[in-house]
C-alpha cells in the first residue's frame, strides 16, 4: 500500500465489481486508480476472459491488457451459478458502497440481485449498470457490444472517407465511453448520498448512449436544418483549415490552423499572404465554403518540404501541429514521459514493465497505480477472511465443491 492511500479522493469508498472484460469493469479501473477499494468478483477457474485477450505474455500466460486494466483491483473468486452465491454478494453489498455490474439486463435479476434486493442489502450501496441498451427501452434484451454501440451511436457512419465503407478506431471505443460515463455517473450518486443526505440509487449506462452522447450538435443539426453528417476522412467537417497532410519525406502532419487569428499566422507563415488577407476568409463559417482551396495550397506546401522543416516553420508561428504517432513513438516521447505518462512497474517474476500513467491529474490526491492485475482469487482469504469473517474450514469448504 503507498504511503498517500488514505489520502486519494476516493480512499475509504468500497466497490464490487461484478462483470467482465472491458465497459464495466473500465468503470470500476478508474475508481480504483484514485483510491476505492475494489472487489473484483470472477468465475472460479476461468476468471475474466480478459486475462487471454490480445497479446498473452508466455511466462504469466496472462494478457499484458489484464495488467493495467485490473490494476489496483483485488480478485475472489464466487460462482454465480451457485445458489448460495447471491447471499454472499449481499453480504459484501452490505459493507460496501457502489456495486458495478455490465450483464445482459435479467442477469442480476435471476441471480437474486435485482436493485430491489441491493437496496434492501444496503440502502446506501450505488448500483452501476452498464449494458448494451440500458436497463429499459424496447432493445434492453438485445445483446450488446461496444462495437454495436459505436456503430447505433453514430460514431461509425461519420467515420472514414466518403467513398468507402465506415471504419471503426482501432480500439474498443464504445465500451471505455460507457466506462467512463459510468464512473462519472458513480462519483455524482455518490456525492448526492453523501453531501446531500441521499440514499443509494442507479446508475444506468448504455454502449449506445455513451456513444451518441458525444455527437456534438448532430441532432438539432438534424432536426432544424435537414443536415446528416457524412463521412470526410481525415478533416474535420464544418471546421477548416483542420486536416491530415503529407510532407515530402513521406510523413505526415495534423495541422489545426481553423481558428481566426490561427488561420492568419497559418497562412503567413506558408507564405499566402494572399489568402491571409482575404476577407472571404476572415471567419470559420466563410473558409468552409472553400476548405478545398484552403487544403490544396496547405498541401501544396508541405508536399515540398520535411516533416521537421515544415513542423519548425508553423511551430514558430504558434500554429497547432502535430505528427501521427504509433505506439512506438508515445513510449519514446519525453513529454508523455515527464508528464508521467510513462510509467515502469515491476511485475513479479518478469521483471519491469511499461504502463500507461493514471488520468486526470489532481495537484493534492492524484492517482496511482499500486499493484498490477491480480491473478485469479488472489485476494479470496482477505475478503472472505478478514472482511466477512469467514473461517478457513468455509473457505476450503466452499475452494472443494467449487463455489470460489
Amino acid at each position: 500500500m503507498s504511503q498517500n492511500a488514505t489520502t486519494k479522493p476516493l480512499a475509504g469508498v468500497r466497490v464490487i465489481e461484478m462483470g467482465q472484460l472491458l465497459a464495466g469493469p473500465f468503470c470500476a479501473r478508474i475508481l480504483a486508480e484514485f483510491g476505492a477499494e475494489v472487489i473484483k468478483i470472477e468465475p472460479p477457474k476461468k476468471g475474466d476472459p480478459l486475462r487471454v485477450w490480445r497479446a498473452v505474455l508466455d511466462e504469466t500466460k496472462t494478457s499484458l491488457w489484464w495488467y493495467v486494466q485490473s490494476r489496483n483491483k483485488k480478485s475472489i473468486t464466487l460462482d454465480m451459478n451457485n445458489p448460495a452465491a447471491s447471499g454472499i454478494v449481499k453480504q459484501l453489498i452490505a459493507k460496501s458502497d457502489v456495486l458495478v455490474e455490465n450483464f445482459k439486463p435479467g442477469t442480476m435479476e435471476k441471480w437474486g440481485l435485482s436493485w430491489d434486493e441491493v437496496h434492501k442489502a444496503n440502502p446506501a450501496t450505488v448500483m452501476t449498470r452498464v449494458s448494451g441498451w440500458g436497463q429499459n427501452g424496447p432493445y434492453k434484451d438485445k445483446a450488446g457490444y461496444g462495437s454495436i454501440g459505436e456503430s447505433m451511436g453514430g460514431i461509425r457512419y461519420i467515420t472514414g472517407y466518403p467513398d468507402r465503407p465506415p471504419v471503426r478506431a482501432g480500439i474498443s471505443l464504445g465500451d471505455s465511453l460507457a466506462g467512463m460515463w459510468g464512473a462519472m455517473g458513480t462519483l455524482m450518486a455518490i456525492y448526492h448520498r453523501d453531501a446531500r443526505g441521499g440514499q443509494g440509487q442507479v446508475v444506468d449506462v448504455a454502449l449506445n448512449e455513451a456513444t451518441f452522447a458525444l455527437m456534438e450538435g448532430m441532432l438539432p443539426e438534424y432536426d432544424k436544418l435537414g443536415i446528416i453528417r457524412e463521412r470526410t476522412g481525415a478533416a474535420m467537417p464544418g471546421i477548416s483549415p483542420s486536416n491530415t497532410y503529407r510532407c515530402k519525406d513521406g510523413k505526415y502532419m495534423v495541422i489545426a490552423g481553423n481558428g481566426d487569428s490561427v488561420f492568419k499566422r497559418f497562412m503567413y507563415a506558408i507564405e499566402r499572404n494572399d489568402l491571409a488577407e482575404d476577407p472571404t476568409l476572415a471567419n470559420n463559417n466563410d473558409r468552409v465554403q472553400q476548405d478545398h482551396i484552403l487544403d490544396e495550397a496547405i498541401a501544396a506546401w508541405t508536399s515540398v518540404r520535411t516533416y521537421d522543416e515544415a513542423f519548425e516553420i508553423l511551430s514558430k508561428a504558434d500554429v497547432p501541429v502535430g505528427p501521427i504517432y504509433t505506439i512506438a513513438d508515445i513510449a519514446a516521447d519525453p513529454h508523455y514521459q515527464a508528464r508521467g505518462m510513462i510509467q515502469e512497474f515491476e511485475l513479479p517474476g518478469i521483471g519491469k514493465i511499461k504502463i500507461p500513467g493514471i488520468m486526470p491529474k489532481l495537484s493534492e490526491t492524484p492517482g496511482e497505480t499500486e499493484w498490477l492485475g491480480p491473478t485469479l482469487g488472489e485476494h479470496n482469504r482477505e475478503i472472505y477472511g478478514d472482511l466477512l469473517g469467514l473461517d478457513e474450514a468455509t473457505l476450503q469448504e466452499w475452494a472443494k465443491t467449487g463455489l470460489i
